[in-house]
């Protein structure tokens, strides 16, 4: 066995060890349910490595030899009834995910430590980072926690004493009191939510303590996320660390998290209410740190006490913030920590946009885990409830080979399926290496072409400095990177790239009909897609831009102008 083998099927029952062996997954099981056990024996951790690479062998992501990555640990691997939890209930919400068209993107579920089950909808994969957006405000909280443990600062500290020279020159009552208690627990005290107007500027910490505070601080809750952004300040304020840096020592490598990045403001302090992009995995094991109140493999990582103090009941949400159900079923009008959400059954979470989940549930001993891209949020929090809650039982349950058989299938096969219409046109014929000179355009792009064959299509953009090629597959995707202007499509500007980034995406290209060509793009490593359609008419072609973002609002066209070329016959 090599020692990529060896790195991949590491479980908890094996001998502890942080492994050097840079395998590319995070995950070892990529599309489908762990089957170790918790023996101890030489023969049966040898039965338990043939069984995964038995499972390996039916997943749709395998782990390439010589592939890099950073210093791993995986989590242990187990089944549902050995950890005491029913597949039946992993299934039927998986079911209902699927029959209420909800998008996920990656799905972990532990139970007494165990992953019990993973899955990733193609084309997202294990290995793959995910944009977290306000789920970054859960690590920034953590950053807070370690400089409180370590003595730099405290919650009742006022922000005014972090930054003598960015202060307004009156300086009101209300900001003179505020906290970082308030920041933490969104209560500072704005009329008017300021993240648009602070990120508009080039000195955010600056902007930010020039807003009118009309609450006395602690009193309102209202969520703001440059509340957060100012965490990251003074925890680089009193540490001179960026907070990625800062908790790499301390959180991301005891935990052998690796490969995450963070965006940063145009004064380089790390966005903090946003901007952070890490894998399912390790947020998973973010979440097992939350339930096991700081400890890691016999270590206090971060003192229980603080564990508490962030994921308990602090402030009370107003009765219209995130409205029209009872009280008692938002999970939204549960309570707020610091940087956590309180929710029903005495759990709790970190979340972001469009359904970044870290739900830790203490009572069950489980941590659930959800990238996606849904609008409706606390719907899916609902299938939680009604299904993967009551799977937990207080004991082990007696092996159910059907269900796992039926549930492993279902983890192997989930799917984001592309567009589908036609394969072929025979417009395609006529235009296929054509070049269409573009009209001029706010993207700086200048012509595109299009190229046809039985594989796939090959979109060509040329701007005034670069070349931008995106392949797609017919009806399938097609994996690639792209830098083209305007992509990927994201909430909040704030934090962007000043350089135009490379995205991964997948891409996919069909026809809807003889004269129109629809273009998926699907940016992997974030929440969001585009759909690309190209009208072709005689020597003229018309494409029109539409991002996931706009299509969730109801739109028909984003931001990006509708672009015209033509060529010369």
């Amino acid at each position: 066995m090599t020692k990529t083998t060896r790195a991949v099927f590491m479980t908890r029952s094996l001998p502890p060890r942080v492994l050097h062996d840079k395998p590319k997954f995070e995950s070892p099981l990529a599309c489908g349910l762990g089957i170790g056990s918790n023996g101890g024996s030489m023969t049966s951790s040898r039965r338990r490595i043939l069984g995964y690479l038995s499972l390996a062998a039916l997943t749709a992501w395998t782990l390439p030899a010589g592939a890099e990555t950073a210093a791993a640990v995986f989590l242990p691997r187990s089944t549902p009834e050995a950890q005491g939890v029913s597949t039946a209930g992993i299934q039927a919400f998986l079911d209902a995910i699927a029959q209420g068209r909800f998008e996920l993107h990656s799905l972990m579920m532990l139970r007494h430590g165990h992953v019990i089950a993973e899955g990733w909808w193609s084309p997202y994969a294990p290995d793959l980072k995910h944009a977290m957006y306000s789920m970054s405000k859960s690590f920034t909280s953590t950053a807070v926690g370690f400089a409180v443990t370590e003595g730099k600062l405290t919650v009742e500290d006022k922000v005014i004493s972090f930054f003598p020279d960015d202060l307004p020159t009156k300086i009101s009552d209300n900001l003179a009191a505020l906290r970082v208690k308030d920041l933490l627990t969104m209560s500072v005290g704005n009329e008017k939510e300021p993240t648009g107007a602070v990120v508009k500027e080039e000195n955010w910490v600056r902007t930010f303590l020039a807003q009118p505070i009309t609450h006395q601080p602690g009193t309102v809750f209202m969520y703001n996320s440059v509340a957060t952004y100012m965490c990251s300040a003074i925890v680089q304020k009193v540490t001179g660390q960026k907070i990625i840096d800062y908790l790499t020592s301390r959180l991301f490598e005891p935990l052998g998290i690796s490969g995450m990045t963070w965006e940063e403001c145009p004064r380089g302090i790390n966005t903090g209410g946003w901007g952070l992009s890490i894998r399912t995995e390790g947020l998973a094991k973010f979440g097992q740190l939350f339930l096991q109140k700081g400890q890691w493999q016999g270590k206090q990582i971060l003192p229980a006490k603080w564990i508490e103090e962030a994921t308990t009941f602090k402030i009370q949400q107003p009765v219209s913030f995130k409205a029209g159900r009872p009280t008692e079923k938002n999970d939204w009008q549960q309570g707020y920590a610091y940087q956590f959400w309180r929710c029903q059954n005495d759990a709790f979470r970190g979340d972001g946009a469009f359904g970044q989940f870290t739900i830790v549930l203490p009572e069950q001993d489980a941590v659930i885990i959800m990238t996606s891209e849904s609008k409706d949020m606390q719907g899916i929090l609902d299938h939680v409830w009604q299904h993967l809650l009551p799977a937990c039982k207080p004991q082990a349950l007696a092996a159910d080979t059907a269900s796992q058989s039926r549930l492993q299938q279902t983890l192997k096969s989930l799917a984001l399926t592309p567009p589908k219409a036609k394969v072929i046109s025979p417009t395609a014929v006529g235009i296929t290496g054509k070049t269409f000179t573009l009209l001029t355009n706010d993207l700086g792009l200048t012509n595109v072409t299009f190229t046809f064959d039985d594989k796939g299509c090959t979109f060509v953009a040329h701007g005034e400095a670069a070349e931008h090629t995106i392949r797609h597959g017919l009806e399938g995707w097609q994996l690639g990177e792209t830098a083209l202007p305007g992509t990927p499509p994201r909430l909040i500007s704030g934090g962007a790239p000043k350089k135009q980034p490379t995205s991964k995406l997948a891409a996919s290209a069909t026809w809807q009909d003889d004269d129109n060509l629809e273009l998926t793009w699907r940016y992997i490593e974030t929440p969001h897609h585009d759909t690309v359609t190209c009208e072709f008419e005689g020597d003229q072609v018309t494409i029109h831009f539409l991002n996931s973002l706009a299509e969730m609002s109801g739109k028909t066209k984003d931001q990006r102008p509708v672009l015209t070329g033509r060529f010369i016959r």
